[in-house]
């Protein structure tokens, strides 16, 4: 298993949420296939292939990032703007992670250019059920777009 084999990308400042998140995944998604970034910054290196991950074959994205909104460093909806602004990640889906209830903050999630928007749930049973379902739409009912991968 090599970076290039990534499928999802969770990118979450709390470990504790991340940890959560990544548990979720993996009883739907081979572990392998997870990738993580602690923050807003290192999801960006990664995507980008700049700092610890300079030299990874940026042609080759995850096929979906779940991306928190709010995080220290970068937030999330300015990760998703240099995201839609590079020719290398416009098109990687991107499910957004909100504890919010705030109509303006989702709202500008889809204004920068996310998929999806997704509640963050205190109930690990529900976290589970929702993981599940963005899992089989954007990994196995969604046809990637074949156009941002090698």
């Amino acid at each position: 298993m090599t970076v290039s084999d990534v499928a999802i990308l969770v990118v979450e400042d709390n470990p504790d949420h991340r940890e959560l998140t990544v548990t979720a995944l993996r009883e739907c998604c081979d572990p392998a296939r997870i990738a993580t970034a602690e923050d807003g910054v290192d999801a960006l290196d990664y995507l980008l292939a700049r700092g610890a991950h300079e030299g990874r074959d940026v042609r080759k994205q995850p096929r979906l990032v779940i991306l928190d909104i709010r995080m220290t460093r970068v937030h999330g909806v300015d990760v998703l703007r240099a995201m839609r602004a590079d020719p290398r990640t416009q098109s990687v889906p991107v499910v957004m992670l909100s504890a919010s209830t705030e109509k303006a903050e989702l709202d500008s999630c889809y204004e920068a250019g996310a998929n999806s928007v997704v509640r963050k749930s205190l109930d690990y049973d529900e976290l589970r059920w929702k993981m599940r379902k963005v899992y089989d739409f954007w990994m196995t009912v969604n046809e990637a777009n074949r156009a941002s991968r090698v």
